[in-house]
């Protein structure tokens, strides 16, 4: 069974890292000019073999079951439906060994992935950045300040802290219970945020705005950062103000021109305007007619005119 000290690991660890995408790459990097020993990576595809040799420059390429041999922290950077077979194996074929540390960088996956290496004794921590990565060197500036959503053990506390010190971030507990519900946020609001505005530079483009980025990015960036300040009473636009015609004008619209878009045009609008009646901003009977609108527009019978007119 793992070890019950809470002692951190002294001086530098040997880590090797499987699945040099993204994530991984990058960690490596900054794990290195922390003062540790990158002894091997893995990473299959010429993307990966790439970022190995610019992010983490001479170090050896080799199976992911001579790399977990050959350091004393395995970081896993692996997909996460791929998680589950590759501690299985690793385990399996013995590469994982007792008091060596395992960590994983999924948001979904907590401790119980990792059970395989923990039945043979191995250090079980699950360490999540909350960013977004380009796989290159634009992101080590960026790790400062990142927050990590860390699962871990009594006995692994204290190694999940000084790595993410060390990575210059900031450590939130995550249950392993709550690992889900913690990534579902994350990829709400960052992975659909991306959708949403490719949406909207798509809409701005078709009436006509040459440079839909720009004409957004001051509008975007105060509505984040109000959103983050005060949630929902940061809402603001037609659905706040019960316009209903606003509404209406712009489903026929969309439906026209993007009707790609409509769905989460719909969506979102149905999202909004239940938060706003619920915080007492808007009229439950001006609501309605919103809502009526809405149906009009997935309703297969208005699709003469998605408005409902």
């Amino acid at each position: 069974m793992p070890s019950s000290s809470n002692a951190p690991a002294r001086g530098p660890l040997r880590i090797g890292v499987i699945g040099a995408g993204r994530v991984g790459a990058v960690l490596g990097a900054a794990l290195r000019s922390s003062g540790h020993d990158i002894v091997a990576a893995a990473g299959e595809s010429d993307a990966s073999r790439g970022r190995i040799s610019s992010l983490l420059p001479g170090t050896p390429v080799d199976k992911p079951s001579a790399v977990a041999r050959a350091c004393d922290l395995l970081l896993l950077t692996v997909p996460d439906d791929m998680l589950p077979n590759v501690v299985s194996v690793l385990a399996a074929s013995g590469a994982i060994r007792e008091g060596q540390y395992v960590v994983h960088t999924s948001g979904r996956h907590g401790l119980g992935v990792l059970a395989p290496a923990a039945a043979v004794g191995a250090r079980p921590l699950a360490v999540h950045p909350a960013m977004t990565f380009t796989g290159t060197d634009i992101d080590l500036p960026r790790l400062p300040g990142c927050v990590y959503g860390v699962t871990a053990g009594p006995g692994e506390k204290a190694l999940a802290e000084q790595l993410v010190t060390e990575l210059g971030g900031r450590a939130v507990w995550v249950p392993e219970e709550l690992r889900a519900v913690y990534h579902a946020g994350l990829a709400h609001g960052a992975n659909h945020l991306v959708t949403l505005v490719s949406e909207a530079m798509e809409l701005l483009a078709a009436s006509g705005v040459d440079q839909p980025a720009d004409t957004l990015r001051p509008l975007l960036e105060a509505a984040l950062d109000n959103a983050l300040a005060q949630g929902d009473a940061a809402l603001t636009g037609p659905i706040v103000r019960g316009d209903v015609e606003t509404v209406r004008d712009h489903l026929a619209e969309v439906a026209a021109t993007a009707p790609d878009t409509l769905p989460s045009y719909v969506a979102m609008a149905r999202a909004t305007l239940d938060r706003v009646v619920t915080d007492g901003r808007l009229l439950p009977i001006r609501a309605a007619k919103i809502r009526r609108v809405l149906d009009a527009a997935e309703s297969p019978t208005a699709a003469g005119d998605p408005a409902g007119r």
